[in-house]
């Protein structure tokens, strides 16, 4: 009877590791049929069911095999799911018990680093990812797993060493190339153009593509080529668009809703004071949102929770519908007659996991809150918002040549031009809204002043967050907290002029959105 239970297990694992999850199914569920008790079982089925997409089937057979045999690996599994459906508690508690009895293999190691990683916590995943890669060095994913995180936390020299033994062994990964090339400026003397070029040449796959084509772009630019930069991007953007199923008029619905919805949230009665003041920094990405994070985080009564979504869940669960998308029409008017205390407390409790320090204040940098405003006043009274502000056409050629998270529907606006303006027009509509409805309660920081005035505009963001003046804000450079970002060279560096007007190199290739703001009023001169 062992031997035949040792049979099944082996079989069922070397099926799921092909990827055979009919085969998993059928053995692990003839394990539960023998012995109900079967931790091993439990823990086959819970993952075949996950990676079939049933995560809350998944997730409860996982909590039964660690119920039953509480070992590292079925628990890495377990907050692996958790982490996914955003019960970022339990996935931190389920860490926190595998951490006294580690997992031997490479894959559980690796799994833990992603977890922690994704819940803000680099420092912990790190050695993680360190262990993954000293048992299965040859594994591509989990190296570059290590050199993400040593990139977040700050030791670029070990990142690229790292990147640099990645591509040794895989010459065409994709991700290596586009990471190496963010960690810093390159120079004429030394940088990885003739490299890039070739190994983009050679790409088919159209992700790949779009990676060595923005690594290839950024390091013209840094080398002096700006025009051949462009030219690259808009290449690699244009295939990448072509794919995509995206019309404007999606994220336009949005705006229209949220607008729609004030006087419904308006009218709803507000939370009640709770005493806690989270610091939202919002506003188009790649407009400085991170340098005021940084300058923020330094004051020695602030941290930085990272970009959460926080919020967005909060108010998706506040609203109670089961739309695929976080944010839609639907989910933006049933939100805003939900009850304030409510939204605003989950939005607390989700935020807590991210939190090191709850006497400090903490803050919120997901760019993306620009669209919340309204929730976030009337569902924590005590919270400041500051909007970064950027010249339009900067934005515009910003978000163009900066890769977001491929993935995510919510960037596709950010691989064409005029997909970009349109989007930043309804974004400048939607904060002079928030500036009519709400006067007083927005600072704008406008970009451009930041790097003219650091220590004027310093002040007036300490101020607005109700905080004292520090010095260690103006060294915000030398701020040692994990960044990840695509800003993270960038904020480790005192404050520097070259991104201002960088869109007037550019001019005749961005005439049709200087034309486009002209129409819509919006000043890009």
């Amino acid at each position: 009877m062992i031997d035949l239970r040792a049979r099944r297990i082996d079989a069922a694992r070397e099926a799921l590791g092909q990827g055979d999850l009919q085969a998993t199914h059928r053995l692990a569920a003839s394990l539960i049929h023998d012995d109900p008790r079967d931790a091993e079982g439990h823990f086959l089925l819970g993952v075949t069911l996950a990676d079939a997409g049933q995560i809350a089937p998944g997730i409860a057979s996982l909590e039964r095999a660690v119920a039953l045999d509480p070992q590292g690996e079925y628990r890495a599994q377990l907050a692996k799911l958790y982490a996914m459906v955003r019960r970022e508690g339990d996935a931190a508690f389920v860490l926190e018990q595998a951490e006294t009895a580690l997992p031997a293999d490479a894959l559980s190691r690796d799994t833990m680093g992603c977890v922690y990683a994704r819940l803000g916590n680099h420092s912990a995943a790190l050695g993680h990812f360190r262990e993954a890669v000293r048992l299965q060095p040859y594994n591509s994913e989990y190296r570059y797993n290590l050199a993400v995180t040593l990139n977040f936390l700050g030791r670029v020299d070990e990142a690229e060493a790292a990147l640099e033994a990645l591509i040794g062994m895989a010459g065409d990964h994709a991700r290596a190339h586009h990471l190496l090339a963010s960690l810093g400026k390159q120079s004429a003397q030394a940088n990885h153009v003739a490299r890039l070029g070739q190994t983009y040449s050679r790409a088919r796959e159209g992700r790949d593509r779009l990676l060595l084509g923005y690594a290839l772009a950024k390091e013209l630019e840094d080398i002096g080529e700006p025009e051949r930069a462009l030219d690259i991007l808009c290449e690699a953007n244009g295939e990448h668009r072509r794919a995509l199923d995206y019309d404007f008029s999606r994220d336009a619905a949005n705006f229209d809703a949220i607008e729609a919805s004030w006087a419904d949230l308006k009218a709803a009665p507000p939370a009640r004071d709770d005493g806690d003041a989270p610091i939202f920094i919002i506003g188009m990405p790649r407009t400085g949102t991170t340098l005021v994070d940084r300058i923020l985080s330094s004051h020695p009564e602030v941290e930085s929770a990272g970009e959460l979504q926080a919020m967005p869940l909060a108010v998706k669960r506040g609203a109670g519908t089961r739309s695929r998308n976080v944010l839609d029409p639907e989910t933006v008017a049933l939100a805003a007659r939900a009850d304030m205390a409510v939204i605003g407390r989950d939005y607390l409790g989700r935020a807590q996991h991210h939190r090191r320090d709850p006497a400090k204040h903490f803050i919120d940098k997901f760019p993306g809150n620009f669209q919340y405003v309204g929730f976030i006043a009337r569902a924590l009274p005590n919270a400041r918002i500051i909007c970064l502000r950027r010249h339009p056409m900067d934005t515009v050629l910003s978000n163009f040549r900066n890769l977001f998270a491929v993935s995510s529907r919510y960037y596709d606006y950010s691989y064409d031009l005029l997909d970009i303006a349109a989007y930043y027009a309804r974004f400048d509509r939607l904060m002079r809204f928030w500036a009519e409805q709400l006067p007083g309660r927005v600072l704008e920081v406008q970009y451009e002043d930041l790097i003219a005035d650091q220590v004027g505009q310093t002040r007036r963001l300490l101020d607005h967050a109700g905080l004292d003046w520090s010095d260690d804000c103006l060294s915000f450079h030398t701020n040692a907290a994990p960044v990840s970002t695509p800003s993270a060279a960038q904020v480790r560096r005192p404050i520097y002029s070259d991104s201002v007007a960088r869109w007037k190199r550019h001019a005749d290739v961005l005439a049709p959105v200087s034309q486009f703001f002209q129409q819509h009023g919006i000043d890009a001169a």
